[in-house]
Parts: C-alpha cells; sequence; structure tokens
C-alpha cells in the first residue's frame, strides 16, 4: 500500500523516548518529512539521532513548545498535518523541587501547541481532515494502585518468570483507559492537566486528538538521572545505589523502542478521541529490578556474581511516592494488535549491553559537556 506524504512535528524529538520515535518515522517512512522539534534543555541531545541527521526526510528545529508564535510560523512554513507530542519535563524529583517549570513546559506548552494546530488547520480549506495531534502521557496520572497481592500467586525474583507472573505479582488491579485521574505528584499533576486540554480541544473544536499513557520506559539513550542508567553507570564506577525506602514500589517496564512502535500503530491506526494504554505487562519491585541490574551488570563486566550488592544504599523515601503502578494494554492489543515483543531478560540484557558499550556517550552526558556544545551551536539562530 502507497504510502501518502505528510509533514509531521515530533516535538521532544532529541529525548529518551522521543529520539527512537524520530528515528523509527525518519527510517521507516522516507516519504514523510520528519521535523524533530526540541528546546535541547539538559534532557535532549543530537548525538542520540547521529545515525539520522543527514537523511533527506529529517530535519531539526530548536524550539521552544512555549513560543507560540514561533510554533504557528513552523505550522505554517512546514504545513505541518501531524504533530506527535512527547516533550515534557518528566522527572518526579526535580517537580518537586521546582514545579513552576512543570507547569510551564507541560501545561503551558501543550496549550501553545494546540491554539496554534487550531488555528492553522482551521484556515486550510480542508479544515481537519487528514490532521492528528497526538499527545503522549504517562500512567502516573492515574494515581497509584494497592499492593493487594492475589492469592496464590508469589511474586519473581527472577527474569525467568513470565510477563503474566511478573504482572500478577503485586495486584490484580490494573490501569484501565478508563481509570479515574488522581496524580499525587507535580509532574503528573502537570501531565493530568495537559490531557485534558488535548481531550478540550477535541470536544470544543472538533481537533482529532489521540492521548496514550505509558509505564516506565528503559533502554539505550535514557538521560541518566533515571533508575536503570543511573544504576548501570554507577556499577561500573562502584559508586552507591541509592535506593527510596525499602524498595518496595513497584513499577510496570516497557522497552522504549516497543512504546516507539506502539505511537507508530496508534498515529496510524488508532481511533481519534480515544485514549490507549501502553505498558509492557511487566511488573518489578524496585530492589528486584535492581538486584538484576547487578546481577547482569556484573557479569558482563567480568566481576564475580554479587560483586557490586555492597553498594546498595537505602535513602529517605520520596514524598509522595506512589506505591504500586500497573498498566492494562488489553484495548491496544486487541483493537490495533500491538504488543511488547521483548520479554524482560532479553530487554535488560539489551540495554545494559548498550550503556557499557557506549561510555562515552554516558560519560559525555554525566559530564554536561553536550549542553555547553548546543549553547555555543545555537546562539546566534
Amino acid at each position: 500500500m502507497a504510502v501518502s506524504k505528510r509533514n509531521i512535528v515530533i516535538t521532544g524529538g532529541a529525548g529518551f523516548i522521543g529520539s527512537h520515535v524520530v528515528r523509527l518515522f525518519v527510517n521507516k517512512y522516507p516519504e514523510y518529512n520528519i521535523i524533530n522539534l526540541d528546546k535541547l534543555t539538559y534532557a535532549g541531545n543530537l548525538a542520540n539521532l547521529k545515525d539520522v541527521e543527514d537523511k533527506p526526510n529529517y530535519k531539526f528545529v530548536k524550539m521552544d513548545i512555549c513560543d507560540f508564535d514561533a510554533f504557528y510560523k513552523l505550522m505554517q512554513e512546514e504545513q505541518i498535518d501531524g504533530i506527535i507530542h512527547l516533550a515534557a519535563e518528566s522527572h518526579v524529583d526535580r517537580s518537586i523541587k521546582d514545579p513552576f517549570t512543570f507547569a510551564r513546559t507541560n501545561v503551558m506548552g501543550t496549550l501553545a501547541l494546540l491554539q496554534a494546530a487550531k488555528l492553522y488547520w482551521e484556515s486550510l480549506p480542508e479544515g481537519y481532515d487528514g490532521k492528528l495531534f497526538y499527545h503522549i502521557s504517562t500512567d502516573e496520572v492515574y494515581g497509584a494502585l494497592k499492593m493487594n497481592k492475589p492469592e496464590g500467586v508469589e511474586p519473581p525474583f527472577s527474569t525467568t518468570a513470565s510477563s503474566t507472573e511478573h504482572h500478577l505479582a503485586y495486584g490484580d488491579d490494573f490501569f484501565y483507559e478508563t481509570t479515574k485521574y488522581n496524580p499525587h505528584s507535580p509532574y503528573s499533576a502537570s501531565k493530568a492537566s495537559s490531557d485534558h486540554f488535548v481531550r478540550a480541544y477535541h470536544d470544543t473544536y472538533g481537533m482529532p486528538t489521540i492521548v496514550t499513557n505509558c509505564s516506565n520506559n528503559y533502554g539505550p539513550y535514557q538521560f541518566p538521572e533515571k533508575l536503570i542508567p543511573l544504576f548501570i553507570n554507577n556499577i561500573r564506577k562502584g559508586k552507591s545505589l541509592p535506593v527510596y525506602g525499602k524498595g518496595e514500589n513497584v513499577r510496570d517496564w516497557l522497552f522504549v523502542e516497543d512504546h516507539a512502535r506502539a505511537i507508530d500503530v496508534i498515529f496510524h491506526n488508532g481511533k481519534v478521541a480515544e485514549t490507549y494504554n501502553i505498558g509492557g505487562f511487566n511488573e518489578w519491585k524496585n530492589i528486584d529490578l535492581i538486584k538484576v541490574m547487578i546481577k547482569t551488570v556484573d557479569r558482563l563486566l567480568g566481576n564475580p556474581e554479587g560483586h557490586s550488592l555492597g553498594l546498595i544504599t537505602y535513602v529517605t523515601d520520596r514524598l509522595g511516592h506512589d506505591a504500586r503502578y500497573a498498566i492494562d494494554s488489553t484495548k491496544l492489543q486487541k483493537e490495533l494488535g500491538w504488543e511488547p515483543s521483548l520479554q524482560f531478560e532479553e530487554g535488560i540484557e539489551k540495554t545494559v549491553k548498550w550503556y557499557l558499550d557506549n561510555e562515552a556517550w554516558l560519560d559525555n552526558i554525566t559530564s554536561g559537556a553536550y549542553e555547553h556544545y548546543y549553547e555555543e551551536q545555537y546562539s546566534n539562530r
């Protein structure tokens, strides 16, 4: 089937998830013009996209999503018909310290994009026909689930357990697309607000929108303030591994390339005004996940088994730390045929190997040198 030409903006495309989505779309759809729009904050790094930066259907634009005038002009110049909105402040600890930045970027930034898209698309003869505003959100907007372990189901403590076992190990209730919003952190509150604005633009103006809520992502190119790359980096350097509380909090983990595939499927085949949950059916207690990482990193580094267990350090728990997140992706699987391609043991092995094979990338990120480079490169643009 022939693919029609499209002009798509992917916001936050220099970030972790965004760079994987940009790479997938640039390589899979040469007929599309893919515009990577990113402010290049601390979490944005164009080194994540070195392999596609010279492709004829790829373009990078440095821009703050809060700049309504600049984005409206871009919509007109590039004749944008699709927006995949990933740009966001996303680290919970940072939101606790600086909630204003999260409200500005996640709420007002999303609103600026929506209004610019509305004005441009409504000015066209065809109006909203063939257009889509696709907003990527998080499972954290739903709040927290109780740790009510089903009778007879024991939590698995090895990577050999099936996804189903992991998914039922800590409770039999899950986040569904119909779950009531109940955010507990400034980060999740800002994302919940942006979700409401997206849906409001559909209900009020008829804008074609889709919202997806995903679970914790892991994989290559993740900024090393997040748990998995942070701990891989600390293990290789022999530094402490700070674990909140007792490490009992449970998260559902999704390999980032599987998330990118889901975004592709939903962008092309999802129903307008629908919400889709994207999860890995792969729950882990933080402490159990950390022990798997330690075992994997030590093995790949040639260390004796258990060599780095002593690096675990328990620290004061995060404020408002939700006990458990668990996404139910059944709707996405049944309606659009998507499912995770990797079992967790495959994904974590692939992830650890990538970070150990790309120590120069890790060192460059943790040093902050890349930020100064971009400041010089784009200071006069």
